[in-house]
């Protein structure tokens, strides 16, 4: 096996140094930021305990400081650390769980991130850390952890996760290369929900295949990433902002920048992923002063740039203080020692049970994320930023609780999903899982013109705006893909066909055990492998070259407003191409 390429052998400068001191990286807000900052178990495996153990409890490791012969040893800004070696059988190393910020809680809960303080002992980098806190729904942790199980079902509607959560994820090929792409993703969730070790999100595939740096990282969702309260700020702009979980990306952002190197990874060649509440996330980034220049490429999924005002913020605010006064008065606290005195569980319940717990996100505050943000994509901030973004043909299909379209309750409805077997679906039917008023599914404002209306006013509508801002301001490398592929074991073929986020198994090659494990067949699996195979190959070339153009797609990807159609038979790949506006 080749060395591994860590920081055992060479310290390198820091990326920043490489730049010029007029460098974009270093922006006006960044002094502002920097000031205010100053003031784990394999994927998939829930037998182990997956928490990232505490400072106090590192082994200090001598022996593999002094001899460097652990492949994924690797010395960070904030200390060396020992991943997971899996050359053998996946042809990756891996690094989990690794603090990028200190636990925000207690009085660091609604201010900005504050970096990790070092550690001097080899950290084990082995489990992932906890997910956030946040309400239990499809896309949460399990009440167990940070897994994927079937007690995702019992945590619906109940506090899940943890605050003490700002971790990422390291993943990359097993060999002794250097300067490899780094993907930074950013899950989604609405912005509510999520976590970065949703086994979707595993990176080994992606990093193996794409040879890129990847990295997943954790940051605070719902009210505890995105809250503007009167007061809350206390003279400083960046708490005042409400946009906690945009300065968790930040910071997390900056330690890649700051690491990139440490990890065998090019800071100058970031690509930021982010698909959902991601892709506006990633959206968010490119258009914040404080992430400027390290955004390199884009690459947003089902999501376009979206923000909220101040004055609805601060509405949403008001709301839950009320309703946290009704559950827990407490006459001697102000709203801000209430707000914070209370444990992240009792504040969960409160929102769930007043149905506050939908955050608004992203706020355009002015100074996190500037107050007329679609005026600073068009005016050229991202222009030299080459963009390849995506939909699903029917993102609107996951939705359809919101419009009373699902049948059975989300419990129902998970355990169907999750105990379903796509060798023998047995005699589940589409009315089982459709409300009769939009049956047959393609009659006439039936179930797929509802789903499509869901789309174009959700997800289209809004990525094609913010890609026309992007080539207003005269940006000439967007790349656009439509993903069609619908091939599921009835009944889901019509009940989800090409839903939100299916394409993500796709990017990260995840068929194992998911939320979409009802959809992989062994019939559709050589269809589905090869277009998965030609997604991470335009994925490769984009993040490499900076166009998701290569020999394999046997057409041209031409640039938007065109959009290369992205589907497959069970067995073979069909692609096409629409300019639909």
């Amino acid at each position: 096996m080749p060395a591994m390429p860590s920081g055992a052998a060479t310290v390198h400068e820091p990326a920043a140094r490489r730049r010029s001191a007029s460098s974009l990286r270093r922006p006006i807000l960044g002094v502002v930021l920097t000031a205010a900052l100053l003031a784990s178990a394999p994927p998939g495996d829930a037998s182990a305990d997956p928490v990232r153990p505490a400072a106090d409890t590192m082994s200090s490791r001598a022996d593999i400081l002094r001899s460097g012969k652990d492949r994924t040893l690797v010395r960070t800004t904030l200390g060396p650390i020992v991943g997971r070696d899996e050359g053998r059988s996946n042809g990756t190393y891996s690094w989990l769980g690794i603090p990028y910020a200190e636990p925000p809680v207690g009085d660091l809960r609604w201010r900005p991130p504050k970096p990790h303080r070092p550690w001097t002992g080899v950290r084990p980098a082995q489990r992932y850390g906890s997910g956030c806190a946040q309400p239990g729904r499809f896309f949460s942790p399990s009440p167990n952890g940070p897994f994927y199980d079937l007690a995702v079902r019992d945590g619906l509607r109940q506090p899940v996760g943890a605050e003490d959560c700002l971790t990422l994820n390291v993943f990359r090929p097993a060999t002794s290369r250097r300067d490899l792409p780094v993907v930074f993703f950013v899950h989604g969730g609405s912005n509510v929900v999520g976590y970065s070790a949703d086994p979707m999100y595993d990176g080994r595939e992606l990093a193996n295949r794409a040879q890129a740096v990847v990295v997943t990282a954790n940051y605070r969702v719902g009210v505890f990433g995105w809250l503007d309260a009167e007061g809350l700020g206390g003279g400083d702009p960046l708490s005042a902002s409400g946009n906690f979980g945009t300065l968790d990306l930040v910071e997390a952002l900056r330690f890649v920048d700051r690491n990139a190197e440490k990890f065998g990874g090019d800071s100058d060649n970031i690509s930021v992923m982010g698909q959902s509440a991601g892709a506006v996330n990633v959206w968010s980034l490119l258009v914040s002063p404080l992430a400027r220049g390290m955004v390199d490429k884009a690459i947003p999924l089902s999501g376009g740039l979206s923000t909220r005002s101040v004055a609805d913020a601060r509405a949403y605010a008001g709301r839950v203080l009320r309703a946290v006064r009704s559950e827990h008065p407490a006459p001697d606290l102000s709203d801000i020692a209430l707000l914070r005195s209370l444990p992240a569980d009792d504040l969960v319940r409160v929102l769930v049970k007043h149905q506050l717990d939908a955050t608004p996100a992203v706020i355009a505050d002015g100074t996190v994320i500037p107050s007329d943000p679609y005026g600073v994509l068009a005016s050229g901030v991202g222009r030299d930023v080459p963009v390849l973004a995506g939909n699903t043909l029917e993102e609107g299909k996951l939705f359809g609780s919101a419009i009373g379209a699902h049948k059975p309750t989300d419990y129902d409805r998970f355990t169907m999903q999750y105990l379903f077997d796509p060798e023998r679906p047995g005699t589940l039917t589409t009315s089982d899982l459709l409300n009769d008023e939009y049956l047959p599914v393609d009659r006439p404002g039936g179930w797929n013109d509802a789903a499509a209306a869901l789309t174009e006013s959700v997800f289209t509508g809004i990525n094609r705006n913010s890609l026309d801002a992007l080539a207003s301001s005269g940006n000439r490398s967007l790349y656009h893909y439509r993903f069609d592929w619908n091939q599921q074991p009835a009944p889901f073929d019509e009940v989800y066909g090409a839903v939100h986020a299916i394409d993500l198994p796709f990017v990260f090659r995840t068929f194992d055990r998911n939320v979409f494990s009802y959809a992989f067949s062994r019939q559709n699996r050589p269809g589905r492998l090869r277009l998965s195979d030609l997604m991470i190959a335009s994925i490769r070339n984009f993040v490499h070259e900076g166009s998701p153009q290569h020999r394999g797609l046997g057409r041209t990807w031409d640039r938007w407003p065109t959009s290369l159609i992205l589907d497959a038979d069970d067995r073979n790949v069909h692609l096409g191409s629409t300019t639909d506006r």
